[in-house]
């Protein structure tokens, strides 16, 4: 077995509140000089950066999973990776059919627009991403599960946008691959209050927005190789693999 660095939870230029510095590149570069092995693409309901990241990513020799922080109705955030581009372009046509027809004030809450690697403008989002789906959490999860994907609530008992801040507690009928905590929850004193959570994998992850943000917490991994059936496994505690270190 082999330690991996991860933070799997990560913006880009395409979230609107992503700063216009978190370009492939430099998202890369900055993440391998800051020891890191394993990195998540999570924009705001989009995927659409991810592919060129994941590029430069094999490229340079740092893994890069694809995937999304999807708004549910509730207006709870989920990270969701999937392993391949064929289900990664599934999802994102999922997020199209179901993020509301509201037009993006770029004034006011940022560009939406990913770039290639020489930063140059691929494309650009018009209808706001950081408005929450028509979908349940019940419903973004099926999804995720009929496309093989991994569904992580995402920094869990943050006051806003978090499972306990608008649901009160963790649905019984939704199996995560693992929960998101922030760095200022301390997880033994949640894990006590909570004990429903003892048994998910947990993750800590930067969530980084700026490039000064990459890397500043993490996770490290136990497995054999840096890929996503290996990361499944680590997460459900398979075969030895598992998370043996938050940062």
């Amino acid at each position: 077995m082999k330690r991996y660095k991860a933070d799997l939870h990560m913006h880009t230029v395409l979230s609107p509140c992503g700063s216009l510095e978190m370009s492939p590149m430099t998202i890369v570069d900055t993440a391998l000089a800051r020891g890191l092995d394993i990195i998540g693409i999570t924009d705001h309901n989009s995927t659409r950066q991810c592919a060129e990241i994941h590029k430069v990513g094999m490229q340079k020799g740092l893994t890069v999973l694809c995937g999304a922080e999807v708004t549910t109705k509730e207006e709870v955030h989920c990270l969701t990776f999937f392993e391949n581009f064929e289900k990664l372009e599934a999802f994102q046509e999922y997020l199209d059919k179901h993020l509301p027809n509201i037009l993006n004030d770029a004034d006011k809450f940022g560009h939406q627009v990913w770039v290639n690697a020489d930063e140059e403008i691929e494309g650009q989002e018009d209808r706001l991403l950081i408005n929450a789906l028509d979908q349940s959490i019940d419903e973004v999860e099926a999804k995720v599960r009929g496309l093989n994907g991994l569904f992580i609530p995402a920094h869990i008992f943050r006051p806003s946008f978090s499972v306990y801040s608008q649901l009160g507690f963790m649905p019984f009928d939704i199996k995560p691959d693992a929960i998101g905590m922030s760095a200022r929850v301390n997880v033994d004193e949640q894990m006590q209050k909570h004990p429903e959570l003892k048994n998910y994998t947990v993750l800590r992850s930067s969530d980084a927005h700026f490039t000064d943000q990459i890397g500043s917490h993490y996770s490290i991994i136990e497995m054999k190789e840096a890929t996503f059936e290996e990361l499944r496994m680590a997460l459900h505690q398979q075969a030895g693999r598992k998370v043996v270190e938050l940062r």
